[in-house]
Formats: structure tokens, sequence, C-alpha cells
């Protein structure tokens, strides 16, 4: 790699993408657009994008060098795969997209502050249709209590670095997706004591 190259390296990514992944392929729509929040280093787009052609990707990040390194890492898939990253924080709001099949945010929850998953929920009922789906990846408290000793010191680590900042209660971020109408449509165990969490549209009577 030369020095030139923007590409961001996150071993996080490198380990989950293929987890991931498998979940994506059983539980995305068969066709559309793609909303990934928080993109970070790219390396998911990507990965995704060589995986699962027939989904157009939008990526984006408010932060400029993860742009950059998104675009480094998503060159080769082709901008009728994936389209160039949005400077988007999900509180901005409505989100300067069209209608989209389905949200993804992986490691979002726990490093915002809640009004980013309010704002998630708004903006995802504002944008998906009918049979989109939110994804959402990263790790939760279930009925107040962390599911392993390492996430409550990961939770302490973020409330350290931004009050804000912390592992969320599942149930609560279930709330906020039932008034913007999804429910919880598969939960999924993933390595690293995470939780893959697929919503959709609630049925209507």
């Amino acid at each position: 790699m030369s020095t030139t190259d923007a590409r961001l390296h996150s071993a996080a990514a490198e380990r989950n993408r293929g987890p991931i992944l498998e979940v994506l392929e059983r539980h995305l729509p068969a066709s559309g657009t793609v909303l990934e929040l928080a993109s970070g280093s790219g390396q998911h787009g990507a990965h995704f994008a060589r995986h699962l052609p027939q989904l157009r990707r939008q990526p984006s990040d408010p932060d400029p060098r993860c742009r950059a390194s998104i675009e480094a890492w998503c060159a080769d898939a082709g901008p009728a795969i994936v389209l160039p990253p949005l400077a988007l924080d999900a509180r901005e709001l409505p989100w300067p997209v069209a209608e989209l099949a389905a949200v993804v945010a992986i490691n979002l929850i726990h490093i915002s502050p809640w009004p980013v998953t309010e704002a998630l929920f708004s903006g995802a009922a504002d944008r998906i249709g009918p049979a989109g789906v939110v994804y959402l990846y990263g790790p939760y408290r279930i009925d107040g209590r962390h599911t392993a000793p390492s996430n409550a010191d990961f939770d302490a680590a973020l409330r350290e670095r931004d009050p804000d900042w912390g592992v969320r209660e599942r149930d609560e971020v279930l709330a906020v997706a039932h008034r913007h109408g999804f429910e919880l449509s598969a939960q999924v165990a993933m390595p690293a004591n995470n939780l893959s969490l697929v919503l959709r549209r609630a049925a209507r009577c």
C-alpha cells in the first residue's frame, strides 16, 4: 500500500464483516438502494458490494477522512453499485436520498448520542418503502443487564469518553422503532457478544 492510500483500516470491521454479511444476505431486500449510516472506514461497504451486487449502496459519514477512505475502499465496485459517500449526520433530516430498500447502521447506536437513534428511525420511516428493512449491529443491554462482562467494560469506556454514548437497552431502541412503524423481525447473536437486529415495517390492519 502506498503512503498516499486514503484507506483507513479497522480490525473490528475485518473480523465482523463476514458474520454481518451472512445476516444481510438472508434479510435484505432483493433489490434497491441501501443507505449505510456512519460507514467509517468503508471496509464493510466494499465487502458487501462485492457479495451483494444486486443492491445499490449509498455510504455516508460526517467525517471527511472516513469519506475519503470509503471512496478508496469502494473504488473498484463502480458507480452503478456504490454511490459517492454523503457527508451525512443521521440527525440532519430529511435525509438527501430518495426511496430506500434498507438502512444499515453498524456500531452506530452506542457510539453516538441518543437523539441519533431517534433520528435514525425518523429518517428511515420517511425514506424506506413498504418492504424495507432497518439493520442494526452492536452490543445491547437486555432487561437492564449487559450480556457479557466485556460489554460492561466497553460501556464504561464509552461513557468515560463521552457521557452521551454507551451500550443501549435493546427494548428502548425497539420502542423508538415501534413509534416510527418498525417491528423486530429477527435477532441474531453475533461474535464478541454483539447482536444483529433486523426491523421491518409493522403490518397495518
